[in-house]
């Protein structure tokens, strides 16, 4: 028996409620009527009616006290404290805990936003205000006023992008006056986008950072291009080129470029001169291209390219002159259903800062569950303390706090000031190197990290849902165990009694009408034509030709049964025939046989040829002597009155 079918045949052994009805009793525990209702509406798989509602019910709960009183044996005999056990359910547990640690309907807005925002690009004009003045100090103010004034000049229509050119602290705007070209979604920081996806064609509007202000233009819109594969060669422009160094390389991209329109290799020519050394070993392929990846410059050179396998002329961007080529183009996907592109906006989502947002019912509901205490300590003394171990400042007033003096608590946990400085000693820099963050980022950072971290460890505590999930998993587990124990391992191992028990009953381990055949089994129907054919051909040489397709056909040679063999039906099989591929059109695997000899009567199973069959007739044997004693150990006692009550 397969373990995977025997959980699922335990599903849903939740915990039970306080106002659940117990349907039954063994020994002093209780099992609960909706539990069991969940269960038999969940496995049962018969068509039940009226008429036969009480007697399928009947026939399940049976099936369900015997699962019960094994997995409840199991947790006596302490199997749950089995390190492989524990193993499998850590495991799955770390597997499928990030299903239950985000909203569900945030997550959901989340994708179906991403899909929507991937249907179109924006062209992007963008004004930075930064926040630090000429000396490199941080003046909001200054800011502030500089921001004023620019968004009066807007507003009295000047052209955004000569006060972008004049004004923007961003360093390239004063080369493409603030112009980002084409963006979608991903291309920016989350709330970039936001904004700029909330700003309709012709106006703009402002968002703040960190860092300073910025300034966002909708020029105008259109439909998603996708991506591109394209080749490229590069010519780099050196540090200090002179004019004449400069000319050099213009006019040998003007050569390559008449050199490839006459028919040259632009594969070859992209290995011999291209200075972009990594898609130049590749014959100047590059990896896919979506907009708002590269400079203005060359993404409309690229873009502009009608068809596939054009080429551009040579053109000049801040790295040098470039040729590009055409490969293929990959149309944005339109079908909200495409399970690939779901599944690809998904990881995308989940691996961007938009998806921090998804989790803020965490933080929330711990909150107002009362779970999280913050503690009465000095503030001042407390930031004095961090400064003196991260700034090497003179602790003064921070004597009256130490390492162990607790900041909150969540739950039965505290977390103290050595908790906060270990974790502000990781993480109280920005990730992109520009330097360390303000501190109550890093408090808020720390507080939400806890509670995270919190509320993971005790996900069961706050999800039903997760918890009766992992009760069923350990449940199946422990009654895998047991059955392991019980039954099959003595089943496998005890000789001498399945030899008693074949000797005792022969006549029920036959064979019927059987031939000896080599079944082989295709991974898919293409594979299989190919083999029937050259078995067809040559028979004996059927371990060779299966030998050949080794990693996609696999044989079983063996004696069998007529009605096992795959394709025969009502036909008589005779020596030599070799059956047509019987396909699977559910995943398109295909199986055939080749038979060798037919024995047209029923004849007497050896030991050997029976014992899987004896296995089995023994395992039963073997548990229903196992039910007996357990109800021995565990009465089972049924409320009539509950049981009827759910079969109505």
């Amino acid at each position: 028996m397969y373990k995977h079918s025997i959980i699922a045949i335990l599903a849903c052994f939740g915990m039970m409620t306080a106002s659940s009805q117990t349907l039954f009793r063994y020994g002093k525990y209780s099992a609960d009527a909706q539990d069991f209702l969940k269960t038999y509406n969940k496995n049962n798989t018969k068509p039940v009616t009226k008429a036969n509602k009480a007697k399928s019910i009947s026939d399940y709960l049976d099936l369900y006290i015997k699962s019960k009183l094994k997995v409840r044996e199991a947790y006596d005999r302490g199997y749950d404290t089995l390190r492989q056990i524990n193993s499998e359910v850590d495991n799955l547990r770390s597997q499928v805990a990030e299903n239950y640690l985000t909203d569900p309907a945030l997550g959901q807005q989340l994708f179906k936003e991403a899909f929507q925002r991937s249907q179109k690009d924006i062209h992007t004009a963008h004004i930075f205000i930064s926040f630090r003045n000429e000396l490199g100090g941080v003046d909001t103010i200054a800011a502030n006023t500089r921001k004023e004034a620019i968004l009066e000049r807007l507003r009295k229509g000047e052209d955004f992008l000569t006060v972008a050119r004049q004004n923007s602290d961003d360093p390239s705007a004063k080369t493409n006056n603030g112009d980002l070209g084409y963006i979608t979604v991903f291309t920016l920081p989350y709330p970039f986008e936001n904004t700029i996806y909330k700003t309709t064609p012709g106006k703009y509007s402002i968002t703040q950072s960190k860092s300073g202000y910025h300034i966002f233009k909708n020029l105008g819109e259109r439909k998603a291009v996708g991506r591109i594969k394209a080749q490229q060669i590069l010519l780099a422009i050196p540090p200090g080129s002179d004019e004449t160094a400069k000319n050099k390389i213009s006019k040998l991209a003007d050569s390559l470029y008449k050199r490839i329109i006459a028919g040259d290799n632009f594969s070859k020519l992209a290995t011999a001169y291209s200075n972009d050394y990594i898609s130049a070993a590749s014959g100047g392929m590059m990896p896919d291209i979506g907009t708002g990846q590269y400079d203005i410059q060359f993404e409309n050179a690229l873009w502009t390219l009608p068809k596939d396998g054009a080429v551009s002329k040579p053109f000049l961007t801040a790295h040098g002159w470039h040729i590009v080529k055409r490969v293929s183009l990959k149309p944005v996907i339109t079908d909200p259903a495409n399970k690939a592109n779901q599944t690809e906006l998904q990881d995308k989502v989940k691996a961007d800062a938009r998806w921090k947002s998804s989790r803020d019912f965490i933080y929330d509901r711990i909150e107002k569950s009362g779970n999280y205490t913050k503690h009465n300590y000095s503030e001042i003394a407390f930031w004095a303390y961090t400064d003196s171990v991260f700034l090497m400042k003179p602790l003064g007033l921070g004597r009256n706090v130490n390492a162990q003096t607790p900041l909150f608590t969540i739950g039965d946990s505290t977390y103290t000031i050595q908790g906060w400085i270990f974790y502000s000693n990781s993480n109280r820099y920005n990730p992109d190197g520009t330097g360390a963050k303000p501190w109550p980022l890093v408090w808020d950072e720390y507080v939400k990290s806890s509670m995270y971290n919190y509320y993971r460890d005790h996900l069961e505590d706050f999800s039903p849902e997760f918890h009766s999930q992992m009760t069923e998993f350990r449940d199946g587990n422990l009654f895998f165990e047991i059955m392991q124990q019980e039954i099959w391992n003595k089943a496998q191992s005890d000789s001498a009694a399945l030899l008693a028990l074949y000797n005792q009953n022969q006549k029920n381990y036959t064979w019927k009408k059987s031939t000896d055949a080599v079944f082989f089994f295709c991974s898919d129907s293409a594979i299989a034509k190919t083999a029937y054919d050259q078995v067809k051909k040559d028979p004996a040489n059927w371990r060779r030709i299966s030998e050949m397709y080794s990693e996609k056909i696999i044989t079983d040679s063996s004696r069998y049964e007529w009605s096992q063999v795959p394709g025969l039906g009502k036909a008589t099989p005779k020596p030599g025939m070799i059956l047509p591929p019987l396909v699977n059109s559910s995943d398109n695997t295909a199986t055939f046989a080749y038979i060798i000899n037919v024995y047209p009567q029923p004849t007497q199973r050896s030991f050997i040829e029976a014992r899987g069959l004896v296995i089995n007739d023994y395992q039963v044997i073997l548990e229903k002597r196992f039910d007996e004693a357990l109800r021995k150990k565990y009465p089972v006692v049924i409320d009539q009155k509950v049981l009827e009550s759910i079969s109505k």
